[in-house]
């Protein structure tokens, strides 16, 4: 399901695969004779028949192609199962195999709907709705006719269970063109589809569901044949753990050190909460080398040692740059300074906020970051992962997975393009898409946040793709802790967010 810290999980479960990945293990499948409509089929009933009691009503809507036919094998053998089943097929379908689905649903005598129906006249809605019009091959809006049933199923007062992606959806992208299917919980197939996760997926999939069938681990495990694994689900983190984990003798010069850069006049509190962040998610020291400086103190957190700017940073193991930092001459020197200084000394860097802009507005940065192969992490929303590559916000939320491979290629780094379904991208291509959090982390302050934890976690010797992975999850976990406690996601702060961060950390680092 819509997993909460998922780290127990198993391996498998991991895994994003694409369109071609989901084709090749279907190839697989039946050159050696296995029948993967049918094992869907079965998972199908095995989801109805845990959560439903058999006296219940289901409407099962089918479209043409294979989804369909998952759909209506499904629909059978719930009927054979004495639950209550009316199909729903309006177009007549195309795949061999739905075409056969259908007849046994004809053959068995169940209540078919073939037509476009008028499902506001129906006084007794069902217990549940099963969508099976549209699979995952979707590239364009639905057609009028199932555009209109989607919009009746979505009035209907009933939970509705998506079988694959919700219909409408772009598996791929998380984008909808047209009607979309609004599901309480998708149950989908062999592996994890990026769409389900973010933009308009984000909301429509509910609670998702894996079945792998079986069959995901072998079909990826076949020389020559297995398609290449380009991402995964945010919650593979056994490397970090082992690297946080930490022994009875310790001290503070083993857990790492941390600048931060930025805090121009009127944006401090910036550099403040990232400092913060950063001794939160138990870095030994933190800097901040700030440009207003009025504070000479933090009152809230006094272990944070205020500096100029300017000052150096040769003592930290790992520079962030871009809290509150600013865009105007003074914010230009401290950001080139610091930046060459941690790429001379090969300093880790976390790269965020008006930092970025200033990268996006100097172009010599994002080839000295390629040439030095520096170990950085860039921390874009969209707007400013648009400016580093040249388009439009609304291209960068048009494929958001794209647009952060495009960004830690261009800029050989590690990328966390944020929003709905935080994408956490290599220079490599590969990537991971984060499943925790929500909207209550959408507030002021919470990039600066994050930028503190994924330094902390550099700092105390994580890898930076891992690093910034664990980060992410972490930060979201501190939004789901919040919202669980208060029943909502009103009123969570930055400044909170950070006394939250150890709490679930700490929590994280215990289970087992």
């Amino acid at each position: 399901m819509r997993q909460k810290g998922g780290d127990q999980l198993e391996q498998g479960s991991f895994k994003i695969l694409d369109l071609a990945a989901l084709r090749a293990i279907e190839r697989q499948a039946e050159h050696e004779h296995v029948d993967l409509m049918d094992v869907a089929a079965n998972e199908v009933v095995d989801w109805v028949v845990a959560r439903y009691p058999v006296t219940c009503r289901i409407w099962v809507a089918a479209g043409v192609g294979n989804n369909g036919g998952d759909a209506l094998f499904a629909a059978h053998r719930l009927h054979q199962c004495g639950f209550d089943v009316t199909g729903i097929v309006i177009t007549a379908p195309v795949s061999p195999a739905t075409k056969t689905a259908l007849e046994l649903c004809r053959s068995a005598g169940m209540d078919l709907i073939e037509h476009l129906p008028n499902l506001s006249e129906i006084q007794t809605p069902p217990d549940l709705i099963i969508d099976g019009l549209l699979g995952i091959g979707l590239s364009r809006a639905p057609s009028p006719l199932l555009a209109a049933l989607i919009e009746q199923l979505n009035a209907v007062n009933a939970p509705i269970l998506a079988l694959d992606v919700p219909s409408g959806l772009d598996a791929s992208t998380g984008c909808a063109s047209g009607a979309l299917i609004q599901a309480n919980d998708t149950l989908t197939f062999l592996g994890h589809k990026s769409g389900l996760w973010m933009a308009d997926g984000a909301d429509a999939a509910g609670h998702v569901h894996l079945a792998d069938l079986g069959w995901v681990n072998n079909g990826l495990d076949r020389e020559e044949k297995s398609p290449v694994l380009l991402g995964e689900l945010n919650l593979n983190h056994h490397m970090a753990r082992s690297l946080l984990v930490r022994p009875r003798n310790s001290h503070k010069g083993r857990f790492g050190s941390v600048a931060i850069v930025g805090g121009n006049r009127g944006m401090l509190g910036a550099a403040l909460l990232a400092g913060r962040a950063a001794l939160a998610a138990g870095v030994g020291k933190v800097w901040l080398n700030v440009l207003d400086e009025r504070l000479a103190v933090d009152p809230v957190a006094p272990e944070l040692m205020i500096h100029h700017a300017l000052s150096d940073v040769s003592a930290a193991m790992v520079v962030a740059i871009g809290p509150g930092l600013g865009q105007d001459d003074a914010a230009f020197e401290a950001f080139r300074s610091a930046f060459d200084f941690a790429l001379n000394a090969n300093k880790a860097m976390v790269i965020d906020a008006d930092a970025l802009n200033i990268m996006a507005q100097h172009f010599e940065f994002k080839s000295k970051l390629q040439q030095c192969q520096a170990h950085a992490v860039l921390t874009p929303h969209p707007t400013e992962a648009a400016r580093l590559l040249a388009c439009s916000t609304t291209e960068i939320q048009a494929n958001r997975v794209l647009a952060a491979q495009q960004l830690a290629k261009t800029y050989a780094s590690v990328v966390v393009l944020k929003g709905a379904g935080t994408v956490i991208a290599a220079p490599n291509g590969f990537f991971r898409i984060n499943t925790t959090g929500g909207t209550a982390l959408a507030v002021a302050g919470q990039g600066d946040v994050l930028s503190g934890v994924v330094a902390a976690f550099l700092a105390m010797g994580v890898p930076p793709f891992e690093a910034a992975g664990l980060a992410v999850h972490v930060h979201g976990l501190a939004g789901d802790h919040y919202e669980q406690n208060v029943g909502g996601s009103i009123g969570l702060s930055a400044s909170a967010t950070t006394s939250l961060i150890s709490l679930v950390l700490n929590e994280w680092l215990a289970f087992k």
